[in-house]
């Protein structure tokens, strides 16, 4: 069910997201967990698959609404490889797979109550915890379980009985994930449904297997996991423009040695890790020349990443931006310099020649 009435904020920012929601009918046993990227096949087969493990069995039945968002915009041929993928997942589980029929009240009512009995303990939870603002999304995805674990502590009794009915869980977990061949370019990453990640350099020219899951994209090469990004969607469903998922990581050698560059990125918003170095470039832009200014933020950049001060720095800029300053890139380079190891003394031994006689003797004695 769509989230958004809940008007739950991540660092402030607004955060449109659906929350996918299991329940069992009997006893009343619920899972939940924040979708980011609307109502899909990965979507449904990933939350479908982690209340299920975490149920500890499967039901007989399967039903879900009539899936009209998941198949929205889609050719017949996705339209009928999503049923396909489906019903096959269900097949995976031993479930038999059925759909509400739009405008059928009776149908929708055991399940669309429950959304509004979550909907209301979430919105109740949240005015006790006096903010709707969130740190990150994992703090919300823990704030909801909390929430539901809450829920279902009080229907444990109820559970024993339906558990009974439970068919026991397969070996292992179905596909819930879809999958793509990428090439990285020289510019130092790839471009997969309208997004263009970076990935370390070390990558370029490589074909990398994906598996695209709902909030991540795990990146393979030769079958050995070697990177996991967040994953990014473009504006209005992919029929706007393009975005961007950047790790300044992955780019700040290459930006090392063209820093002018920087002015001019596409990407350039999404390269800051946090909003104070974003601030920092503002005022950079707009009191030094762009060459200095670019050297300087690209300097900063650096620094974070070399001496793994990227919190630490962050606040020290604020301070300074606070201060009406501009950062001074030498002094901060000697404040959080790490000193160098001291090389240790080696210190050889060396043998006296009349010892190799010995072992000559030895030798002669045993032959």
């Amino acid at each position: 069910f769509d989230a958004r009435d809940l008007k739950v904020t991540i660092s402030g920012n607004p955060s449109p997201h659906l929350i996918y929601h299991f329940a069992l009918v009997y006893s009343g046993w619920e899972h939940a967990e924040v979708v980011l990227g609307g109502e899909s096949f990965t979507a449904l087969a990933c939350g479908l698959q982690n209340a299920l493990w975490q149920l500890g069995g499967v039901p007989h039945e399967h039903r879900t609404d009539s899936l009209s968002a998941a198949f929205a915009n889609l050719e017949q041929d996705a339209q009928e490889d999503l049923r396909t993928r489906y019903a096959a997942l269900c097949a995976d589980y031993q479930m038999e797979p059925t759909r509400n029929n739009r405008g059928v009240a009776h149908e929708n009512g055991s399940i669309e109550s429950r959304h509004g009995h979550l909907k209301d303990r979430l919105d109740q939870a949240l005015q006790l915890r006096g903010t709707r603002d969130f740190a990150s999304i994992e703090d919300w995805r823990t704030f909801l379980a909390q929430i539901v674990g809450r829920h279902n502590a009080r229907r444990r009794d109820a559970l024993r009985i339906e558990a009974e009915h439970l068919r026991p869980l397969p070996s292992r977990r179905s596909c819930d994930y879809d999958e793509a061949t990428v090439l990285v370019t020289s510019s130092g990453g790839f471009v997969l449904r309208k997004v263009f990640y970076t990935v370390p350099s070390r990558l370029i020219g490589h074909s990398l297997r994906a598996r695209i899951f709902d909030d991540r994209i795990d990146l393979y090469l030769a079958g050995q996991p070697i990177e996991t990004l967040p994953r990014g969607r473009a504006p209005d469903r992919g029929r706007g423009g393009h975005d961007h998922v950047v790790n300044y990581r992955h780019v700040i050698h290459s930006l090392r040695t063209k820093p002018h560059a920087l002015a001019n990125l596409v990407y350039r918003d999404k390269l800051f890790p946090r909003s104070e170095y974003r601030r920092c470039w503002d005022a950079l832009e707009g009191a030094l020349p762009k060459a200095a200014a670019c050297r300087s933020m690209v300097g900063l950049l650096w620094l974070a990443h070399d001496q793994a001060c990227e919190a630490e720095l962050a606040a020290t800029l604020t301070g300074i931006l606070d201060g009406q300053g501009l950062p001074d890139l030498r002094d901060l380079q000697e404040r959080f310099q790490r000193p160098g190891k001291e090389p240790a003394d080696v210190v050889v031994d060396i043998p006296q020649p009349d010892t190799y006689d010995d072992l000559l003797t030895a030798r002669e004695m045993a032959a």
